[in-house]
């Protein structure tokens, strides 16, 4: 405990960052845990910089929910399991004790563990939801459950129609929700009670030298926005700020937000899920609301009149270059599976692993939102501009480019040997029979390319990577290190981190111009006059077969220079590299922090980037 220049005992300050994600090992790959965790790191990083000025002790705690077994998850798909082990046992300072076993006594079971990122210790709290339908509770002089109470109160306070939103098809999404926001918010209010409680205690010290901890709470998406709006309703002084990653509106009109952004028409398309819509609005009671792109902040705005700032995300690269061994290792094995399998599976012509030019998209299956059929099409351009290169002699013969699309309804087991090269449609399910379909109506299947008549073919992969995954039996990052380039074409992605993800691994992308990704390249000084790393295709402005054709020719120039001029093609990775580099999470982590404390970070020149 520390003194301020008044003399007032200064308590400690608790950063609280949320969301609905259940920890390490249970979330899909990517998504908020990731965001989240990386913003809890930097900040703990920053915090033993010494660049903060500041006198208050300082800790911060990252919360989501615990399930404990499968099944206990809201959405019996995922079947999330939280698991802790990678954490150390959490010792708690006296004001978190303290409301932790408050929490406790009010039933709400709390799982706790800790990290340290140099002196700074960072908590993790999980809060067990499933079972507040059991929990005994009074509310206004009557009993009733826990889950009762909350929805009785959250109808009193904000009119959130809970007997409704319960019996829609997703009701239990939105009860697991408005609980888990109650959780986070009693944090709060039992943290900031302690030095109230204390006054009161007989024979207690004077008001001077009772510590006043202080708390700030960032919540990341919809799941947790109960608990600012709550916390505005009780009166109870904590500085928030509420983070739009899209909109659920948004999300619903995919690709057609777009339009109705230039239209601006705020009717929600058929289809948005209401009941977690209505949780979303609770943004506009934070002190702040921001979004990750400019996109989103534009849809919030049209559909809930909320006017937020942007504050991108980032990435985290403890490297200062990149790794060639790794990306040429794993160039050769992707090269050498795909020569072994395409012979054994498909016949034909041997294709030599020198001759094969792996390029990659990763993303959820969501077919239109993440332009596939842009991607397909400008393959069957590019299979053009290839075969006039060749037969105008400024490419070598039997050169042959094998784009993986990386998408899957969910994880896979039991597949047959040589997948994805050998991919029986029984295999396949929902959107990804619809892909495999797209892939051979275009002609891009293998059966051309092993005959000799293509030389480019687009390969399913409908797997979560993974050293285990059946395939290629390779991480994320060591296939986007091995292949030659990455192309997200997206049609509505707010942020596109996987852009940055591919130039982590030194791998050089082609993004759309929709993406948030591309907005936040604006932003990076260092970086406006060299950007040949990344390419940005304007999918807004041009046509469709304008930016189909502009897919192709960016994809061309990345596989020209990795074939004929490798020296340049090696500044390209540089140059993706560097601009993953400078878009890292110090910069949105201190507006983080600045929102939600009023203090500021002392600007040292960033050394890390570029050199």
């Amino acid at each position: 405990m520390t003194k301020d220049p008044g003399g007032l005992n200064l308590g400690k300050h608790f950063v609280i960052i949320a969301g609905e994600e259940a920890g390490p090992k249970s979330n899909k790959m990517g998504g908020i845990w990731n965001v989240i965790h990386e913003e809890a790191q930097t900040l703990a990083a920053l915090f033993n910089s010494g660049q903060l000025d500041t006198k208050e002790d300082k800790e911060i705690l990252v919360v989501g929910p615990y399930y404990a077994h499968r099944g206990a998850d809201w959405n019996r798909g995922l079947n999330r399991i939280t698991e802790m082990e990678e954490f150390d046992f959490l010792n708690p300072g006296e004001e978190l004790r303290k409301s932790l076993e408050s929490l406790e006594n009010s039933g709400i079971k709390v799982f706790t563990g800790c990290k340290f990122v140099g002196r700074t210790k960072i908590g993790y709290l999980q809060f067990q939801t499933s079972d507040f339908g059991k929990i005994r509770s009074m509310y206004k002089e009557k009993e009733m459950n826990l889950e009762s109470r909350i929805k009785s109160e959250a109808y009193e306070h904000l009119g959130l129609d809970s007997l409704r939103y319960e019996n829609m098809s997703n009701g239990p999404e939105y009860t697991h929700y408005l609980c888990l926001s109650y959780a986070v918010s009693e944090l709060v209010r039992h943290l900031l009670s302690t030095a109230s409680e204390s006054s009161e205690t007989p024979g207690a010290a004077t008001h001077s030298s009772i510590p006043c901890p202080r708390v700030s709470l960032h919540c990341h998406e919809f799941g947790v926005f109960y608990a600012p709006a709550r916390l505005k309703k009780l009166g109870i002084p904590v500085n928030t700020v509420a983070t739009l990653h899209a909109t659920l509106p948004g999300r619903t009109a995919g690709y057609n937000t777009i339009q109705k952004r230039r239209n601006n028409d705020s009717t929600w398309p058929s289809g948005v899920p209401e009941n977690l819509a209505a949780l979303e609005a609770l943004a506009a009671y934070a002190d702040t609301v921001t979004a990750v792109g400019e996109s989103t902040r534009q849809e919030a705005r049209l559909f809930y009149g909320i006017n937020g700032i942007v504050i991108r995300n980032g990435i985290t690269i403890e490297s200062d270059k990149i790794d060639w061994d790794l990306k040429e290792n794993s160039l050769e094995r992707i090269r050498k599976f795909l020569s072994e399998n395409l012979y054994k599976y498909h016949g034909g012509e041997r294709i030599e692993p020198e001759k094969i030019i792996p390029i990659f998209t990763i993303s959820r299956l969501e077919v239109e939102n993440k332009g596939y059929p842009d991607l397909l099409d400008s393959l069957v351009a590019l299979e053009h501009m290839i075969k006039n290169s060749i037969l105008e002699g400024h490419m070598q013969e039997g050169i042959r480019v094998i784009c993986f699309l990386v998408t899957a309804e969910g994880s896979k087991t039991n597949l047959p040997s040589g997948f994805p090269v050998n991919l029986p449609k029984e295999v396949l399910v929902g959107n990804e029979l619809r892909i495999q379909q797209m892939i051979e109506e275009r002609g891009l299947d293998f059966s051309k390319m092993v005959r000799g008549k293509r030389s480019v073919a687009a390969l399913l992969y409908p797997q979560i990577l993974s050293s285990s995954d059946g395939g290629l039996g390779m991480e994320v990052e060591e296939f986007m290190a091995g292949c030659c380039a990455g192309i997200f074409p997206s049609r509505y992605d707010p942020f596109l981190l996987t852009g940055l993800e591919a130039g982590k691994e030194g791998t050089p992308s082609v993004v759309s111009r929709v993406c948030g990704f591309s907005d936040a390249i604006k932003t990076i000084e260092s970086l406006k006059e060299a950007l040949g790393g990344v390419i940005v295709v304007d999918n807004i402005g041009l046509s469709y077969y304008e930016t189909v054709l502009d897919y192709a020719l960016a994809v061309s120039y990345f596989t020209r220079n990795f074939i004929e001029d490798r020296v340049k093609y090696k500044l390209l990775c540089r140059e993706a590299f560097l601009l993953a580099k400078d878009m890292d999470w110090k910069a949105p982590t201190e507006q983080y922090y600045e929102l939600i404390s009023g203090a500021r970070f002392c600007k040292q020149e960033n050394t890390a980037g570029r050199r």
